[in-house]
């Protein structure tokens, strides 16, 4: 049994400590915004935070998630200025990657609150977006950083 908190909630789930973070997140807790995509950490839509960093959660074992505060997309306030400014920038197009493009940006903003191109480029260039949006999403981390304005 591992004890996962998970968005603020306690979880107990009946799984080997093995098994990577992100089936625990979307079969075990349905909570399906987090996205399977490579499988080997290299695309970026599993991205959650673990104590505040993004991580892969396809990379990380539940066993190695105990006792660590993790939070999914969907533990991400409507009203948080990055998915405020994703939807001004208007920077969904299929939307497979937004949930780890978004995580992945609000923990890069959080360590770097005034950050220059160069360094939203590299920030965000292990997560790939087949949609090719990269343009729409520095504009949104850029107004996000600027708390909207």
């Amino acid at each position: 049994m591992i004890s996962l908190i998970i968005n603020g909630k306690s979880h107990k789930v009946d799984v080997t400590p093995d098994v990577p973070l992100l089936w625990v997140i979307r079969e075990y807790l349905k909570l399906t915004g987090t996205k399977y995509g490579c499988g080997i950490g290299m695309c970026g839509s599993c991205t959650v935070h673990i104590d505040g960093k993004a991580q892969r959660s396809c990379q990380i074992s539940a066993g190695d998630a105990q006792g660590k505060k993790i939070t999914t997309i969907e533990g991400i306030p409507e009203d948080h200025p990055v998915k405020k400014a994703w939807i001004k920038e208007q920077v969904p197009q299929c939307g497979y990657c937004q949930p780890g493009q978004i995580m992945q940006a609000i923990a890069f903003i959080s360590e770097k609150p005034d950050p220059t191109d160069e360094e939203i480029v590299s920030a965000m260039n292990g997560n790939l977006c087949r949609c090719g949006t990269y343009p729409y999403i520095k504009s949104a981390i850029k107004l996000a950083a600027r708390g909207g304005k």
